[in-house]
Protein backbone atom coordinates (compact mmCIF):
# COMPACT_ATOMS: atom_id res chain seq x y z
CA UNK A 1 0.00 0.00 0.00
CA UNK A 2 0.88 3.52 -0.39
CA UNK A 3 2.30 5.09 2.89
CA UNK A 4 0.61 7.96 4.58
CA UNK A 5 3.50 10.19 3.21
CA UNK A 6 3.02 9.44 -0.07
CA UNK A 7 -0.82 9.84 -0.05
CA UNK A 8 -0.11 13.30 1.61
CA UNK A 9 2.37 14.27 -0.88
CA UNK A 10 0.33 12.95 -4.15
CA UNK A 11 -3.08 14.75 -2.74
CA UNK A 12 -0.61 17.99 -2.20
CA UNK A 13 0.95 17.61 -5.75
CA UNK A 14 -2.63 17.15 -7.37
CA UNK A 15 -4.10 20.44 -5.26
CA UNK A 16 -0.81 22.33 -6.78
CA UNK A 17 -1.62 21.41 -10.57
CA UNK A 18 -4.95 21.55 -10.60
CA UNK A 19 -4.69 25.47 -9.10
CA UNK A 20 -1.80 26.19 -11.57
CA UNK A 21 -3.95 24.87 -14.69
CA UNK A 22 -7.39 25.80 -13.55
CA UNK A 23 -8.49 22.21 -13.83
CA UNK A 24 -9.28 18.72 -12.11
CA UNK A 25 -7.55 15.67 -12.29
CA UNK A 26 -9.20 12.30 -11.69
CA UNK A 27 -7.33 10.56 -9.56
CA UNK A 28 -9.60 7.40 -8.55
CA UNK A 29 -8.84 7.99 -4.69
CA UNK A 30 -11.01 5.10 -3.31
CA UNK A 31 -8.67 3.07 -5.12
CA UNK A 32 -5.40 4.99 -4.34
CA UNK A 33 -6.37 5.03 -0.42
CA UNK A 34 -6.85 0.77 -0.72
CA UNK A 35 -4.04 -0.46 -2.90
CA UNK A 36 -3.33 -3.94 -2.14
CA UNK A 37 -0.08 -3.47 -5.06
CA UNK A 38 1.92 -0.21 -4.99
CA UNK A 39 3.34 -1.35 -8.52
CA UNK A 40 0.07 0.29 -10.01
CA UNK A 41 1.56 3.53 -8.72
CA UNK A 42 4.69 5.56 -9.99
CA UNK A 43 6.29 8.65 -8.33
CA UNK A 44 9.51 10.33 -8.76
CA UNK A 45 10.89 12.44 -5.65
CA UNK A 46 13.82 14.61 -6.13
CA UNK A 47 15.04 14.25 -2.46
CA UNK A 48 12.02 14.59 -0.24
CA UNK A 49 9.73 16.49 -2.65
CA UNK A 50 7.59 14.64 -5.04
CA UNK A 51 7.83 16.08 -8.40
CA UNK A 52 5.78 13.62 -10.56
CA UNK A 53 3.37 10.93 -10.40
CA UNK A 54 1.38 8.38 -12.51
CA UNK A 55 -1.14 6.06 -11.81
CA UNK A 56 -2.46 2.51 -13.66
CA UNK A 57 -6.13 1.97 -12.28
CA UNK A 58 -7.36 -1.15 -13.08
CA UNK A 59 -11.08 -2.49 -14.33
CA UNK A 60 -10.92 -5.90 -15.23
CA UNK A 61 -9.73 -6.23 -18.54
CA UNK A 62 -8.97 -2.41 -19.13
CA UNK A 63 -6.63 0.04 -17.00
CA UNK A 64 -7.19 3.67 -17.03
CA UNK A 65 -3.65 5.91 -16.63
CA UNK A 66 -3.69 9.38 -15.38
CA UNK A 67 -0.62 11.60 -13.89
CA UNK A 68 0.77 15.16 -13.06
CA UNK A 69 4.08 17.07 -13.00
CA UNK A 70 4.85 19.84 -10.47
CA UNK A 71 4.27 22.87 -12.74
CA UNK A 72 8.36 24.61 -12.21
CA UNK A 73 9.72 20.72 -13.22
CA UNK A 74 7.70 20.63 -16.40
CA UNK A 75 9.13 19.79 -19.93
CA UNK A 76 12.18 17.73 -18.31
CA UNK A 77 11.17 14.24 -19.72
CA UNK A 78 9.66 13.66 -16.10
CA UNK A 79 6.76 12.03 -16.79
CA UNK A 80 7.85 10.55 -20.06
CA UNK A 81 9.77 8.43 -18.37
CA UNK A 82 6.71 7.25 -15.81
CA UNK A 83 4.79 7.01 -18.49
CA UNK A 84 7.19 4.26 -20.57
CA UNK A 85 7.92 2.51 -17.19
CA UNK A 86 3.60 2.52 -16.78
CA UNK A 87 3.01 1.41 -19.91
CA UNK A 88 5.63 -1.99 -20.03
CA UNK A 89 4.06 -2.99 -17.10
CA UNK A 90 0.35 -2.57 -18.03
CA UNK A 91 1.33 -4.57 -20.63
CA UNK A 92 3.32 -7.07 -18.79
CA UNK A 93 0.30 -7.84 -16.89
CA UNK A 94 -1.93 -8.03 -20.05
CA UNK A 95 -4.86 -5.47 -19.79
CA UNK A 96 -6.67 -5.82 -23.37
CA UNK A 97 -7.14 -1.82 -23.30
CA UNK A 98 -5.24 1.11 -21.98
CA UNK A 99 -7.34 4.42 -21.70
CA UNK A 100 -5.57 7.37 -21.43
CA UNK A 101 -7.11 9.86 -19.00
CA UNK A 102 -6.43 13.77 -18.68
CA UNK A 103 -8.64 17.00 -18.13
CA UNK A 104 -10.32 18.68 -21.04
CA UNK A 105 -9.01 21.89 -20.39
CA UNK A 106 -5.36 20.66 -19.99
CA UNK A 107 -3.46 21.72 -23.35
CA UNK A 108 -0.05 20.13 -22.12
CA UNK A 109 -1.99 16.78 -21.27
CA UNK A 110 -3.73 16.84 -25.03
CA UNK A 111 0.10 18.00 -26.84
CA UNK A 112 1.47 14.58 -25.02
CA UNK A 113 -0.86 12.86 -25.47
CA UNK A 114 -0.64 13.74 -29.25
CA UNK A 115 3.10 13.38 -28.87
CA UNK A 116 2.12 9.73 -28.09
CA UNK A 117 -0.28 9.02 -30.93
CA UNK A 118 -3.02 8.56 -28.81
CA UNK A 119 -6.71 8.14 -30.44
CA UNK A 120 -9.52 10.14 -28.57
CA UNK A 121 -12.21 7.90 -27.33
CA UNK A 122 -14.55 9.73 -25.07
CA UNK A 123 -15.39 12.33 -22.79
CA UNK A 124 -16.86 11.92 -19.21
CA UNK A 125 -18.73 15.01 -17.20
CA UNK A 126 -18.67 15.51 -13.68
CA UNK A 127 -22.08 16.53 -13.29
CA UNK A 128 -23.42 18.97 -9.79
CA UNK A 129 -27.18 19.54 -9.36
CA UNK A 130 -28.32 22.66 -8.54
CA UNK A 131 -31.59 22.73 -6.52
CA UNK A 132 -34.88 23.04 -7.52
CA UNK A 133 -38.43 22.02 -7.25
CA UNK A 134 -38.77 17.84 -7.41
CA UNK A 135 -42.08 16.10 -7.64
CA UNK A 136 -42.96 12.86 -5.41
CA UNK A 137 -42.49 9.89 -6.98
CA UNK A 138 -43.71 6.73 -6.79
CA UNK A 139 -43.84 3.56 -8.65
CA UNK A 140 -40.72 1.70 -7.95
CA UNK A 141 -38.90 0.84 -4.69
CA UNK A 142 -35.13 1.07 -3.73
CA UNK A 143 -34.15 -1.55 -1.10
CA UNK A 144 -29.83 -2.03 -0.48
CA UNK A 145 -28.14 -5.00 -2.76
CA UNK A 146 -27.73 -8.22 -1.33
CA UNK A 147 -25.08 -10.84 -1.96
CA UNK A 148 -28.04 -12.69 -3.89
CA UNK A 149 -28.19 -9.57 -6.20
CA UNK A 150 -24.36 -9.87 -7.60
CA UNK A 151 -25.53 -11.74 -11.16
CA UNK A 152 -28.05 -9.01 -11.72
CA UNK A 153 -25.57 -6.53 -11.10
CA UNK A 154 -23.04 -7.82 -13.81
CA UNK A 155 -25.66 -8.68 -15.98
CA UNK A 156 -26.27 -4.68 -15.84
CA UNK A 157 -22.76 -3.96 -16.23
CA UNK A 158 -22.43 -5.95 -19.37
CA UNK A 159 -25.99 -4.90 -20.79
CA UNK A 160 -25.15 -0.89 -20.14
CA UNK A 161 -22.31 -0.31 -20.08
CA UNK A 162 -20.59 -3.12 -22.54
CA UNK A 163 -18.15 -4.69 -19.94
CA UNK A 164 -16.76 -8.58 -20.10
CA UNK A 165 -18.04 -10.50 -17.44
CA UNK A 166 -14.46 -10.53 -15.61
CA UNK A 167 -14.66 -6.46 -15.69
CA UNK A 168 -18.27 -6.58 -14.42
CA UNK A 169 -17.35 -8.84 -11.45
CA UNK A 170 -14.59 -6.79 -10.27
CA UNK A 171 -16.06 -3.57 -10.45
CA UNK A 172 -18.93 -4.89 -8.47
CA UNK A 173 -16.73 -6.96 -5.66
CA UNK A 174 -14.49 -3.68 -5.51
CA UNK A 175 -16.83 -1.69 -5.02
CA UNK A 176 -18.35 -3.45 -2.05
CA UNK A 177 -15.39 -3.19 -0.22
CA UNK A 178 -15.61 0.61 -0.46
CA UNK A 179 -16.19 2.99 2.35
CA UNK A 180 -19.21 4.73 1.99
CA UNK A 181 -20.78 3.03 -0.57
CA UNK A 182 -24.88 2.38 -1.21
CA UNK A 183 -25.01 0.00 -3.82
CA UNK A 184 -29.45 -0.07 -4.37
CA UNK A 185 -31.32 -1.99 -6.17
CA UNK A 186 -34.58 -0.33 -8.19
CA UNK A 187 -38.09 -3.36 -7.81
CA UNK A 188 -40.83 -2.06 -10.01
CA UNK A 189 -43.50 -4.26 -9.20
CA UNK A 190 -41.60 -8.08 -8.11
CA UNK A 191 -38.82 -7.45 -10.99
CA UNK A 192 -35.51 -6.33 -9.66
CA UNK A 193 -34.93 -3.73 -13.23
CA UNK A 194 -31.98 -2.33 -12.27
CA UNK A 195 -29.23 -0.65 -9.54
CA UNK A 196 -27.69 2.28 -8.94
CA UNK A 197 -24.91 3.39 -6.22
CA UNK A 198 -23.91 6.48 -4.09
CA UNK A 199 -20.82 7.01 -2.67
CA UNK A 200 -20.50 10.33 0.04
CA UNK A 201 -17.09 11.72 1.14
CA UNK A 202 -17.13 15.17 2.64
CA UNK A 203 -21.05 16.12 2.06
CA UNK A 204 -21.09 15.39 -1.55
CA UNK A 205 -23.10 12.50 -2.69
CA UNK A 206 -22.10 11.18 -6.18
CA UNK A 207 -24.09 8.82 -8.46
CA UNK A 208 -22.48 5.93 -9.87
CA UNK A 209 -23.27 2.75 -11.96
CA UNK A 210 -26.92 4.01 -12.72
CA UNK A 211 -28.32 1.70 -14.90
CA UNK A 212 -32.28 -0.27 -16.24
CA UNK A 213 -32.27 -3.68 -17.96
CA UNK A 214 -32.88 -2.45 -21.37
CA UNK A 215 -36.53 -3.67 -21.44
CA UNK A 216 -37.54 -0.80 -18.79
CA UNK A 217 -35.63 1.92 -20.27
CA UNK A 218 -37.53 4.96 -21.69
CA UNK A 219 -40.37 4.42 -19.15
CA UNK A 220 -39.57 7.04 -17.04
CA UNK A 221 -38.43 5.22 -14.01
CA UNK A 222 -34.62 6.62 -14.37
CA UNK A 223 -36.10 9.92 -13.78
CA UNK A 224 -38.31 8.94 -11.26
CA UNK A 225 -35.55 7.17 -9.53
CA UNK A 226 -32.81 10.02 -9.90
CA UNK A 227 -35.29 12.41 -8.35
CA UNK A 228 -35.96 10.03 -5.10
CA UNK A 229 -31.82 9.97 -4.79
CA UNK A 230 -31.29 13.76 -4.75
CA UNK A 231 -34.60 14.17 -2.82
CA UNK A 232 -32.99 11.75 0.07
CA UNK A 233 -29.43 12.77 -0.44
CA UNK A 234 -30.04 16.55 0.09
CA UNK A 235 -32.33 16.09 2.92
CA UNK A 236 -28.99 14.35 4.54
CA UNK A 237 -27.40 17.84 3.97
CA UNK A 238 -25.28 16.53 1.13
CA UNK A 239 -24.34 17.96 -2.40
CA UNK A 240 -25.15 15.62 -5.54
CA UNK A 241 -22.85 14.65 -8.12
CA UNK A 242 -22.63 12.69 -10.74
CA UNK A 243 -20.64 11.50 -13.92
CA UNK A 244 -21.93 10.49 -17.59
CA UNK A 245 -20.07 9.90 -20.80
CA UNK A 246 -20.72 11.91 -23.66
CA UNK A 247 -21.58 8.79 -25.63
CA UNK A 248 -24.77 8.37 -23.23
CA UNK A 249 -26.59 11.26 -25.50
CA UNK A 250 -30.28 10.21 -23.69
CA UNK A 251 -28.70 10.21 -19.91
CA UNK A 252 -27.19 13.54 -20.32
CA UNK A 253 -30.26 15.19 -21.70
CA UNK A 254 -31.81 13.24 -18.90
CA UNK A 255 -29.39 14.71 -15.95
CA UNK A 256 -29.77 17.54 -17.24
CA UNK A 257 -33.59 18.22 -17.97
CA UNK A 258 -33.34 17.48 -13.62
CA UNK A 259 -30.80 20.36 -13.00
CA UNK A 260 -27.45 18.68 -13.19
CA UNK A 261 -24.92 21.29 -14.57
CA UNK A 262 -21.42 20.27 -16.17
CA UNK A 263 -18.54 21.61 -13.63
CA UNK A 264 -15.91 19.39 -15.25
CA UNK A 265 -14.78 17.09 -18.37
CA UNK A 266 -12.49 14.26 -18.62
CA UNK A 267 -11.81 13.13 -21.88
CA UNK A 268 -9.90 9.36 -22.52
CA UNK A 269 -7.97 8.65 -24.86
CA UNK A 270 -7.03 4.92 -26.23
CA UNK A 271 -3.13 3.90 -26.29
CA UNK A 272 -1.26 1.48 -28.43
Amino acid sequence: MLTTKQLIDIEALQKECEMHDNIQLKLNWDMLKTRSNHNYDFLLYDQEELIAFLGLYPFGTTVEVCGMVKPRERRKHHFSKLFEQAIAFAKLQGFHKILLNAPAGSEEGKAFLKSNNAIYSLSEYQMQWEPKELKEVTGFHLRKAEQKDLPLRIRLNIESFGLDEKSALEVENRVDTEMDNSVYIIDVQDDSVGKIRVKVENNEAWIYGFCLLPLNRGKGIGRKVLQHIIKKYTLQGCSVHLEVETENAHALTLYESIGFNIVHAQDYYTYN
